[in-house]
């Protein structure tokens, strides 16, 4: 999973398997899984399906209730009307602040399957009587935050629906989800949906106009950890590739593995780019400021020193109230970024 280093480059006791022979004992729970051909999303009296972006087809026989999700694929619904009972991936607070992950959602009212890599209780799952599983991929087909040693057994327990993340416009999974969202009763209609795309939309032509009126300011997207900086292959993240379309001239990271996600650099390495500008990940699973800060290359780097960074949401929900300060918060961010010397 190339999205974070650390799955990357898993080993075994990332990917530890969990014991879920008594899920599966549950032979009561198990449903069909999607089949690989059908239409796209529809909800009549003889049932409900959605075609997903690995052109499965997940059925059911009526719309979905209790849905489990990836955490920021369920604040993504959520923004929509459409609510979740499980979840999996980081969704605690962060220093007593909300997940950045999270989004609106009140994560005490759902059900936590694991927090980190490769954690996904199958048992509790399979309690929880679940009518559909979703979750981003990146890339397709693996279902991100789903152990692939589990994953068969999970999607035994019902059908799964993936959107891709990777290697596309942000607007092809802001889409992708407004329809996945409709096909599962939300209201795409509300005051609160318009008025998030209308924020969005106005935050684009922003960022859009920032880029120009600063050209030539070079920007950099980078996560860490105790080891290694990794600078981001903006082609292959979504948000990244829309805001070069946008007009912000990024660093390009050259990929250091089949993945293609990321240059892996050593701290001693971490000058190997000029940036006036810096990304900063903002997931739990990151390297935090204040460690950054212990980084003697990392402070010395003139971005830096200088206060121009800002943080990456790279794994915001996809929705528009979900994007829309991200893009606000860039723009600010580039307006106020000065060109700095080599």
């Amino acid at each position: 999973m190339p999205w974070s280093p650390r799955s990357s480059r898993s080993t075994p006791s990332r990917r530890a398997l969990l014991s879920a022979g008594a899920a599966l004992g549950l032979g009561g729970l198990l449903t069909a899984c999607g089949s690989d051909d059908g239409e796209p999303s529809k909800s009549t009296g003889k049932g409900w399906s959605f075609k997903d972006d690995r052109g499965k087809v997940a059925k059911t026989d009526g719309v979905p209730k209790n849905i489990v999700a990836f955490i920021s694929t369920a604040a993504a619904l959520y923004d929509y009307g459409v609510e979740c009972t499980g979840v999996f991936g980081p969704s605690e607070p962060v220093d007593g602040k909300p997940n950045p992950q999270a989004g609106d959602l009140d994560v005490s009212k759902l059900t936590s399957l694991g927090e980190s890599w490769g954690q996904f209780n199958v048992e509790k799952y399979a309690t929880l009587r679940p009518d559909v599983l979703i979750s981003n991929m990146f890339p397709p087909p693996a279902l991100w935050f789903v152990p692939e040693e589990s994953s068969k057994k999970i999607a035994a327990l019902a059908p799964t629906i993936g959107i891709n993340g990777a290697r596309a416009s942000l607007l092809e999974p802001l889409e992708r989800y407004t329809e996945l969202a409709a096909a599962l009763g939300g209201d795409l209609r509300s005051a609160k949906a318009r008025a998030a795309k209308s924020r969005f939309q106005k935050a684009e032509h922003t960022l859009r106009k920032a880029a120009k009126a600063n050209g030539g300011l070079k920007v950099l997207a980078m996560t860490g950890d105790a080891d290694q900086m990794y600078v981001a292959v903006p082609d292959s993240y979504c948000d990244l590739n829309y805001f070069k379309d946008l007009g912000v001239e990024f660093v390009e990271g050259k990929k250091s593995d089949e993945w293609g996600f990321w240059e892996f650099l050593s701290w001693e390495n971490a000058d190997k780019y000029h940036a006036d500008l810096i990304m900063v990940d903002n997931r739990s699973s990151a390297l935090s400021p204040e460690d950054l800060a212990k980084k003697p290359t990392w402070t010395k780097l003139p971005a830096v020193k200088a206060g121009q960074t800002v943080p990456w949401s790279m794994e915001e929900r996809y929705s528009y109230a979900g994007y829309a300060p991200v893009l606000e918060r860039l723009a600010d961010a580039v307006t106020k970024s000065r060109k700095l010397k080599r």
